[in-house]
């Protein structure tokens, strides 16, 4: 079995973890592509669209470390939390996948700690490496978003998701807005989910963190990663310049939220 986990070596002291939740469509042998034609596994439904590629060039243009899952999300899906009931899912945007149809608690378990698991503890583990020898580490999960969902035709190119904590989110927000970027602001989804890969790994411990989405037909080729890639590292570098990015806080942020609109 390959390694469920790809670890990129960074600085400690970079000041920031890309992650990538949904950075690979694979699926190991043994499960025999969960009953689905290959070419599912080029859909959203499989993996995130250049999330991947994003996060490798993001790493090294910080020189900062990134965690990346290297299993598909239709096997288990590494950012949801533990209990979620969409951890392994048996129907995905009309496809409904075989090899999660009938699965049992004893199946789930086995994905949770061949994959699930190591996933989260190697971000885990680079966080607190990161924690012993430098300022306190901000935290940017990459992934990307379909054109259109369900015939609505989605005008975001890039969406920034967040909970409770906008030390991130509001000024990457302003900042990718004032480049001329169309950015959905907890669109199209809502950063809110607990027992997520941020929630537990940002929220609980109190370190900065975002979400930011890529709308996938700008980032389905290396051109396009690159160019979006670095817009999006253009905005960040000035947020992560900001003293509160590395401040482990557990000050609730709806209420910042409601003052800069």
């Amino acid at each position: 079995m390959s390694e469920p986990v790809e670890s990129i070596p960074g600085a400690p002291d970079a000041g920031v973890l890309f992650i990538c939740d949904h950075a690979s469509n694979h699926v190991p042998a043994e499960y025999g592509n969960l009953g689905l034609p290959a070419a599912q596994f080029e859909r959203h439904i499989a993996f995130d669209i250049g999330a991947a590629a994003a996060t490798r060039h993001l790493a090294a243009r910080f020189g900062a470390p990134a965690v990346l899952s290297c299993f598909s999300r239709l096997l288990i899906d590494a950012n949801r939390g533990g209990d979620d009931p969409t951890l392994v899912m048996r129907l995905s945007d009309g496809a409904i996948i075989p090899g999660n149809a009938t699965i049992d608690e004893a199946g789930i378990d086995e994905r949770r700690r061949r994959f699930w698991g190591p996933y989260r503890q190697a971000v885990g583990a680079a966080l607190d490496a990161m924690l012993a020898h430098g300022p306190a580490p901000a935290i940017v999960s990459l992934h990307s978003f379909t054109p259109v969902w369900r015939g609505f035709v989605r005008p975001w190119q890039m969406a920034v998701l967040w909970d409770s904590d906008s030390r991130l989110a509001a000024p990457l927000i302003e900042t990718l807005r004032a480049g001329a970027i169309s950015v959905g602001d907890n669109e199209p989804y809502d950063g809110a989910l607990e027992g997520d890969t941020l929630y537990e790994h940002g929220t609980r411990r109190g370190l900065a963190h975002v979400l930011v989405e890529f709308r996938q037909d700008l980032v389905g080729e290396s051109r396009g990663v690159e160019e979006w890639a670095n817009r999006l590292g253009d905005a960040l570098a000035p947020v992560l310049a900001r003293p509160q990015a590395h401040m482990i806080s557990y000050h609730d942020s709806r209420v910042a939220r409601r003052n800069w609109g």
